[in-house]
């Protein structure tokens, strides 16, 4: 159940990143990525990351709350999750590892304190 809940949070971030109504894109010479800002109505930034020239997500996607605050960083390789995916909520910190485009584990932290930085 726990796995399904983080599948459907990682999924509605990446479909989020479709949904913003404002963006900034600009190709990046070195790399040959689009990189990418979406932005929330109050003009904060929603999510920031890179496309591949073929429309595919690829690397580090990180997704912020409107106050400016990281909420998720998940990393992509030619348009499929991989590696590690973290999600910060107010008083937790849960790591989501993806192999092969799928959720290979989870694991949950919860802290009184706050926990690694946003």
């Amino acid at each position: 159940m726990k796995t399904k809940i983080i599948f459907v949070f990682a999924l509605l971030v990446t479909v989020m990143s479709f949904a913003q109504d404002k963006r900034e894109l600009k190709l990046n010479n070195d790399t040959q990525l689009i990189d990418v800002t979406y932005y929330h109505a109050n003009g904060e930034v929603s999510q920031t990351g890179t496309y591949t020239q073929e429309g595919k997500l690829q690397g580090e996607w990180n997704s912020f709350d409107l106050k400016g605050q990281r909420t998720a960083t998940a990393n992509y390789k030619d348009g499929k999750k991989v590696g590690k995916w973290f999600f910060w909520g107010e008083n937790s910190l849960r790591e989501v590892n993806y192999s092969n485009n799928a959720i290979a584990s989870v694991s949950e932290w919860s802290s009184k304190s706050q926990l690694a930085s946003h």
